[in-house]
């Protein structure tokens, strides 16, 4: 055992001994190390390895009655970015944990951490508030737990922001008889309103896109559907208690027919004519109807490429990803050499005066793209 002249501070392999002074504390932790079990880390240098995998020093601290306290450090790990993760799962009593939390976030500061995470369940709502009290703000919360956040250096906290959108997905579904599928809601702002409507509804958690479409379309009118293409999305702002919303416009292809609605959300559900679907006064006063109608029409008509999924692999992950390209477009050969796609011949019914016209443009087109004409009379 390390002694010193009083006031007195002395340390064994698992606990420190703290006086009052907060000077000779400062210089007994720029110069010694705290054990804890058979590890040593600095208090000083930020350790690279999970905190949690060393037990949790024990501070004790002289009272203002002389009586020393003892004081648990919080166990966290590390994260990516030279911050540390709480997680509570051990019931603790408010003034405890509060003399935890400030002893830990000493520790932290001393080691150079930069952002703290406080994980706290439901549970252990009672910690809200004093954490809260020493400094912590909310960052988010789910069903079961809270998450708060906690700036350590007096620099620009850079803790990345709580998620900004929204995830919604619209879906696009003709039959062979030019019908669209649509549906009247029960709540919402369309409630009442008479108004026929695509399918939409919000993606869940963890749900790949063209998953959550035809979840949509199943549970909203029993329409079994195969996913096709995105075909266009939209981005709106403050449009979900401050949120922003992504929506994305899919075209499915049905493999079933017979309409079963959910009770619950829809009030009717049938297919309708794209004609009559069109010409619905609120579909003129509200573009992105509009542009849906156009769109789809695009796809099915003429010859509009939309963005399918495909799947891939992440270096960081063994979790698959999907991206989301014009697949027809990057399939293609950059030059085809076959009609009616071939570049290289145009083949003409014209007189001569209208070939040297034409010839012209397409010298023109020749200079900005490098192409090779040749003219075939006939």
């Amino acid at each position: 055992m390390l002694r010193l002249r009083a006031p007195m501070l002395c340390f064994d392999v698992n606990s420190i001994w703290i006086p009052a002074s907060g000077s000779l504390l400062s210089s007994f932790f720029g110069t010694h190390r705290i054990r804890a079990g058979s590890r040593s880390q600095s208090l000083r240098s930020p350790s690279r390895s999970p905190v949690s995998n060393v037990s949790p020093s024990s501070v004790v601290k002289a009272s203002l009655k002389g009586q020393a306290e003892t004081v648990e450090l919080l166990s966290a790990e590390d994260d990516d970015h030279g911050g540390v993760i709480i997680e509570m799962k051990v019931p603790v009593d408010a003034g405890a944990f509060v003399s935890s939390l400030r002893a830990s976030l000493e520790n932290w500061r001393q080691q150079g951490k930069r952002g703290v995470w406080l994980k706290l369940p439901i549970e252990f709502a009672n910690l809200v508030q004093p954490a809260v009290e020493e400094g912590f703000t909310y960052h988010h919360a789910e069903p079961n737990y809270l998450m708060l956040v906690y700036w350590i250096p007096a620099t620009k906290n850079t803790l990345p922001v709580n998620a900004t959108h929204r995830v919604g997905v619209g879906a696009f579904v003709m039959n062979d008889r030019r019908e669209v599928l649509a549906v009247q809601e029960k709540s919402g702002k369309f409630r009442g309103s008479g108004v026929w409507k695509f399918p939409t509804g919000v993606v869940d958690q963890g749900e790949d896109l063209f998953v959550g479409a035809v979840r949509e379309v199943k549970e909203e009118t029993g329409i079994d559907t195969e996913f096709i293409e995105i075909l266009a999305f939209r981005q709106s702002h403050k449009s979900f208690f401050e949120k922003s919303d992504l929506f994305f416009i899919c075209l499915l292809r049905p493999l079933t027919f017979d309409i079963r609605k959910q009770e619950s959300e829809i009030a009717a559900a049938k297919w309708v004519p794209i004609e009559e679907f069109a010409a619905q006064p609120f579909v003129h006063k509200h573009e992105l109807l509009k542009y849906i109608i156009d769109v789809g029409l695009a796809k099915i008509d003429k010859d509009y490429a939309g963005f399918s999924p495909v799947q891939i692999s992440s270096f960081f992950s063994d979790r698959k990803s999907y991206i989301y390209l014009n697949s027809k477009e990057m399939n293609q050969s950059s030059r085809p050499e076959t009609w009616p796609e071939c570049y290289g011949r145009l083949y003409l019914n014209k007189t001569v005066a209208e070939v040297v016209y034409m010839w012209s443009h397409l010298r023109a087109c020749q200079g900005l793209c490098s192409w090779n004409f040749a003219i075939v009379l006939k």
